[in-house]
């Protein structure tokens, strides 16, 4: 990248996360001029006190240069805590927006991007790629520009003391300082590579946890572990190639500044036998020595953490620059109440030669219930996300209510859907926030009247404390109906004109399924319905059914029509049913 464009993108992301904390910045460096103060007026002090001391000086003068020496090493131990304070105050501040941001955008892609990133690589985005820019934010500049000044001043005071001594100090650091800048260009990609690999080792960890209970039923642990070993063997290499980039910043600086060192006494010690200069002199310049390396060795960590920082912060911007596919619609309204469905010739494939539908054409009118029907790998779950614009059509149009979906904006769209999936998820939350998903302006008279709807009253009262009882992540200590019945609640809250079941009772034993089942009758009342299922006898609410075969519409027409029909696909697939029951 252009040195000019990495500059503009610091730059942008400073103003937009620093921005807002300019009261802090401007503290933070009022502290670090202080310290600066302080730091190379304590040498100063100290040679001065040398000199007296040798010359046999007043007593009272040395007490009180000492005394003053105090006061300056205890006022740099104050001004550091404070130091401290503040940038973390501004590098959380900052970075806690940053997260924010990054989620927000998260929530905005469609499920084209989610399907092809694991949840731990986008944890491992949303929180270590940000947390590595931490420092960035809390202190770099600041640290860059004070322990800039720091190295002026000190350079200065040498040159005061004797130019030969600053002239040499100062070529010595103009040389580490230009190299130090050579590998941390070089060094970039290395750590790039390393916050990506960092990415991909949480990405295989969160998958693999995720399918725990399958990995551990089919005895494919070795093979996890073996995985697991490859991804911390290529880890392990792209990190090594890194800190040895690091390692030689370091080196290079302790190694010139031992030189320097060297070489400022070997000077400091003929000129002091010449008479040129007092042991205090002396003593001044090798504190002032000492004192190079310290910024000096600062710039470079900061120069180092920027290596680190920039592969985050290229991961970040990629992350923030990457578009949905599906863009929001311009805010044409859907018509009020029940909605009607059109599927008008439309394709879709995620793969460009593997269509998962082709051509569909189909349509039902408001307030009606289409069961839709079909092997695995039909389409079925396909239609209905275009539905809910998880994903738009390769070709043709999805309407509801003879509007064209990429004309309505995707929230007014999403609000007047609710989806029931055989996959609830529930929150480590209270009872009130899961039903709710956390919007307080929901009455509990509410919750409590559609629980009692939904047969889960009784459920309700026996909770130690009621809609505040928490529920663990995933539902645990719930059984599979009472999740999906909790699912059926959130949706009739939410009061939508059409809902979607797909697959919502099909883990469910007959008692429990009874229990849903009464849930999604009353889901269903008075409202537009789309059902899909394997068990046949969960579509019993359906009006219409679609028998889908490939991706393509094999037979749609009235349920009670197919049904009776003996010739009829529908019929068909009802008497294997019936079979498998009966065996």
């Amino acid at each position: 990248m252009h040195p000019f464009q990495t500059l503009n993108r610091y730059r942008r992301l400073l103003t937009r996360y620093l921005g807002p904390r300019w009261p802090w910045m401007v503290l933070l460096g009022t502290i670090l001029c202080a310290t600066i103060a302080v730091q190379v007026a304590t040498p100063l002090i100290t040679s001065y006190f040398i000199d007296q001391a040798v010359s046999g000086g007043n007593l009272n003068k040395l007490i009180l240069l000492a005394l003053l020496t105090m006061g300056l090493a205890l006022a740099g131990q104050g001004l550091a805590v404070a130091e401290t304070y503040v940038a973390e105050s501004v590098s959380w501040t900052a970075t806690n927006m940053l997260r924010a941001d990054l989620i927000e955008h998260l929530l905005q892609l469609d499920a084209w991007f989610h399907t092809a990133h694991t949840p731990g690589e986008l944890i491992e985005r949303v929180d270590g790629d940000v947390a590595t820019l931490a420092r960035f934010f809390s202190r770099f500049v600041v640290y860059v520009l004070g322990n800039g000044a720091l190295l002026l001043g000190v350079l200065g005071l040498l040159y005061y003391v004797d130019w030969r001594v600053g002239l040499g100090l100062s070529a010595f650091v103009v040389l580490a300082m230009a190299i130090m800048l050579r590998i941390r260009a070089a060094a970039t990609p290395s750590w790039t590579a390393e916050r990506q690999a960092n990415a991909d080792f949480y990405g295989f960890l969160g998958e693999y946890l995720a399918g725990l209970q399958d990995i551990r039923s089919s005895g494919a642990g070795a093979f996890v572990m073996r995985r697991c070993a490859e991804l911390m063997r290529a880890w392990l290499a792209i990190t090594r190639k890194a800190q040895m980039w690091g390692y030689g910043l370091g080196a290079t600086s302790l190694g010139m500044f031992a030189l320097g060192t060297a070489t400022a006494l070997a000077v400091s010690a003929i000129l002091f036998r010449s008479g040129t200069l007092t042991i205090g002199m002396v003593y001044l310049i090798f504190q002032c020595t000492e004192m190079l390396r310290q910024p000096t060795e600062q710039i470079r960590n900061e120069i180092q953490d920027l290596q680190q920082a920039d592969a985050s912060m290229t991961r970040i911007e990629a992350l923030l620059n990457t578009a949905p596919r599906v863009f929001d619609g311009p805010g044409t309204e859907l018509p009020a109440g029940p909605l009607s469905v059109e599927l008008d010739g439309v394709s879709f494939h995620y793969a460009e030669d593997a269509p998962v539908l082709r051509d569909v054409s189909v349509s039902l009118t408001p307030g009606r219930v289409l069961g839709v029907v079909g092997h695995t790998g039909s389409g079925k779950t396909t239609l209905t996300r275009l539905l809910l614009r998880f994903y738009d059509p390769s070709s043709g149009a999805v309407r509801l209510g003879g509007v064209d979906l990429r004309e309505v904006h995707l929230s007014a769209l999403r609000a007047r859907i609710g989806l029931v999936t055989q996959e609830v998820h529930l929150f480590h939350a209270s009872v009130r926030d899961n039903l709710t998903i956390f919007d307080a302006s929901v009455p509990d008279e509410q919750i409590r009247a559609v629980l009692d709807t939904l047969g889960m009253g009784e459920w309700l009262q026996e909770l130690p404390e009621g809609l505040d009882t928490q529920l663990l992540s995933g539902g645990v200590g719930l059984s599979d109906g009472q999740a999906q019945v909790l699912a059926c609640a959130r949706i009739l809250l939410r009061d939508p004109d059409l809902v979607i079941l797909d697959e919502a009772s099909s883990r469910l034993d007959p008692a429990t399924d009874r229990l849903v089942h009464a849930a999604l009758g009353r889901l269903l009342d008075g409202r537009t319905g789309i059902i899909v299922a394997h068990r046949l006898e969960t579509i019993t609410y359906a009006d219409d059914i679609l028998v889908m075969e490939d991706g393509q519409v094999r037979e749609h027409g009235p349920r009670l029509t197919l049904a009776t029909d003996p010739s009829s696909r529908f019929a068909g697939l009802l008497r294997i049913s019936k079979e498998e029951v009966s065996i």
